[in-house]
């Protein structure tokens, strides 16, 4: 069975979409998510481009991958330098990579238009490159940019460039369809040449401004391609990149080929959307195998097919990309999720239909709120325990108040010409209620310090608890300021991390109600 390695470039192509930023914590948790679902290398970014890409290097030896490598990204030495004294490229070999992956021109107009050097002078940049890093004992990729094109122009020089990067050393040779214009037909054809003029293996990059990412990098690899580029959900710049989300099980499930183990399949519609939680951009309901909508039917004429026969308007089984199958509009709908759900977290519900239709019904009802518990089951296992009559939780909530101003009075926390944030809040412990004040560095952090400081009295545990991490997502945006919005938090407790979310059409409320959350399933914890 032909072999592909899987290749993403969700942190550093993933992050250049418009309106992403992912935080130096943010890259870490998706490395290692990256590592989980059986990925083979990790692009972490470009050290020389910025000092989060930098930082990230400096951290993710504090991982223990299992399954990938990571990679640095680079770009060939720059005119008139020796490779040596290129900093760009020295910065390379310090992050301690062992994967290094250099983009070098392979379009004759780019290098005339662009790069304003001579053909042969990047010729020599690549070379100098490649022979470079491979000296410093690294295994070099060759993203070969706007290869397709350059192929279409002038072929022979297309092949040239890669030519000198095989000679020099080169591990692979990724060729990329930099503009994402090409055509599968256009795709197949280019890699086809280049395996007779090189033994080197070959890699596929592809963008998806036609539309046709996925589509050119399934050509690339039934054309000889071992290699596949690209990110989770199809993120990047412009349109995106191709989407490993569809690549991957189209690779395994359609091609044969056993890219990943089918357990690892099986996590990668959760993978999706956790990532999409991370980006704070909202899961598309419509992504193929993973979206939300892939397994949904609505037609009654559809709903009879499937009942008959599951096969009927299903191109393969969900459960094996970690889906499921979804009637809308239908008071069934959910109830096994549900049900299955509970089971994984050792909380057994009642049998009667009632209970968990309820249930369901609550949930839903949530969500018209703006909860959503995709990536936040923290607080979906506390909705589970809460159905139960006999749950005491270990503190409720009873009243609080924000006060955010500006120069009326000095704070004891601040200058007196910065904005002033205090907190108060009603903690009820069993019977004894708890009426406290704090100061913060905003409304949230004002409602973290008092709530904690009400609770630590009772559960000085709480202490190693801190929150990591805060997302605001707009969820109606036509409203205006009286959107629903929602908030996600990260907490952890040094060991441990987990998620939980709130939902409002008041942004302090929603983060109220998450905070408190975060704090209660690791009360509930405890207890165990």
């Amino acid at each position: 069975m032909k072999q592909v390695q899987l290749y993403d470039t969700t942190l550093r192509d993933g992050a250049q979409s418009e309106g992403i930023s992912f935080s130096v914590v943010d890259k870490l948790h998706i490395a290692n998510k990256l590592d989980e679902l059986g990925i083979h290398y990790i692009e972490g970014g470009w050290p020389g481009s910025n000092p989060k890409d930098a930082e990230f290097f400096e951290r993710i030896h504090e991982l223990k991958l299992k399954n990938a490598q990571i990679a640095v990204f680079g770009s060939t030495r720059r005119r008139g330098l020796k490779a040596e004294e290129d900093n760009n490229l020295t910065m390379l070999v310090k992050t301690g990579a062992k994967v290094a992956t250099l983009v070098g021109k392979s379009s004759d107009l780019q290098v005339i238009n662009v790069l304003k050097v001579t053909l042969e002078e990047n010729l020599s940049m690549i070379a100098d490159s490649v022979r470079y890093l491979k000296s410093k004992g690294m295994d070099v990729f060759l993203d070969a940019e706007h290869f397709f094109d350059g192929f279409k122009h002038n072929p022979d020089y297309s092949l040239k460039t890669l030519e000198v990067a095989a000679e020099c050393g080169a591990d692979c040779l990724v060729l990329c369809d930099t503009n994402g214009g090409a055509l599968p037909e256009e795709i197949a054809k280019a890699v086809k040449a280049v395996a007779k003029a090189t033994n080197v293996p070959l890699g596929i990059h592809c963008h998806n401004d036609g539309g046709l990412a996925v589509a050119n990098t399934l050509a690339a690899v039934a054309a000889g391609a071992t290699q596949v580029q690209g990110t989770i959900n199809g993120l990047g710049e412009r349109c995106g990149n191709a989407d490993l989300c569809t690549i991957i099980p189209a690779l395994k499930l359609k091609v044969g080929i056993n890219c990943i183990s089918d357990e690892q399949l099986a996590s990668l519609t959760e993978v999706a959307h956790y990532i999409s939680e991370l980006a704070n951009v909202a899961p598309d309901p419509f992504a193929p195998y993973v979206g939300a909508s892939a397994f949904s039917h609505k037609a009654g004429y559809h709903m009879d097919g499937m009942n008959k026969w599951p096969e009927a308007y299903q191109h393969i089984d969900p459960a094996k990309v970690g889906n499921s199958q979804r009637t809308v509009v239908s008071d069934q709908s959910g109830k096994r999720n549900i049900i299955t759900k509970a089971k994984e977290l050792g909380i057994d519900l009642s049998d009667t239909d009632k209970e968990v239709k309820d249930l369901l019904d609550h949930v839903k009802q949530l969500e018209s709120r703006g909860f959503q518990y995709d990536n936040a089951e923290a607080s979906f296992e506390l909705l589970l325990h809460r159905a139960k009559p006999d749950y005491k939780p270990p503190f409720e909530l009873v009243d609080f108040m924000v006060v955010v101003e500006s120069r009326r009075r000095p704070s004891t926390r601040k200058a007196a010409d910065e904005m002033l944030s205090e907190a108060v809040v009603k903690v009820k412990v069993d019977s004894e209620i708890i009426h406290t004040a704090a100061e913060g560095d905003g409304p949230v952090n004002a409602l973290d310090m008092a709530l904690r400081k009400a609770l630590l009295q009772f559960y000085p545990s709480l202490s190693q608890v801190k929150l990591v991490d805060y997302k605001v997502r707009i969820l109606e945006e036509s409203t205006g300021t009286e959107s629903q919005v929602r908030v996600l938090i990260e907490s952890s407790d040094g060991v441990n991390e987990w998620h939980t979310v709130g939902g409002s059409t008041n942004i302090i409320e929603a983060s109220w109600l998450a905070l408190a959350d975060g704090l209660e399933w690791w009360l509930l914890k405890q207890e165990k």
